[in-house]
């Protein structure tokens, strides 16, 4: 089994929003260097570095240091903030309206099959 570092999860962040490491680098407020050092693993950002990086590239920081396989982007995350500030009550209705939702799309996918 291949341990997904956070440099290989960098890395593939990285390219896959096709951002070269100077970009990232520039937008953290780092040299280029440090990027392709975090990508080798060579070093570990600190956290607030993480924390940088992982705003830049618009994931959680529990995806890019390997706590989760689950990549949520910042709307997600600011979403599911918003939830958790509601009342019980609209939560409720909120969760009705999510289950329904989610229900119908299953059900259209297995007809699709």
């Amino acid at each position: 089994m291949t341990l997904i570092t956070f440099g290989i999860r960098l890395a593939e962040l990285r390219k896959t929003n096709k951002i070269s490491q100077d970009k990232l680098a520039k937008s953290i407020g780092v040299h280029g260097a440090v990027i392709g050092r975090y990508e080798r693993d060579e070093v570990k950002p600190s956290i607030e570095m993480a924390v940088k990086i992982a705003n830049a590239l618009n994931v959680s920081l529990d995806y890019l240091v390997g706590n989760t396989d689950l990549i949520l982007d910042k709307d997600i995350i600011n979403k599911i903030q918003e939830i958790q500030k509601l009342d019980d009550k609209n939560k409720e209705h909120l969760f009705a309206l999510m289950n329904a939702f989610l229900r119908d799309h299953k059900t259209k996918q297995a007809y699709l099959q």
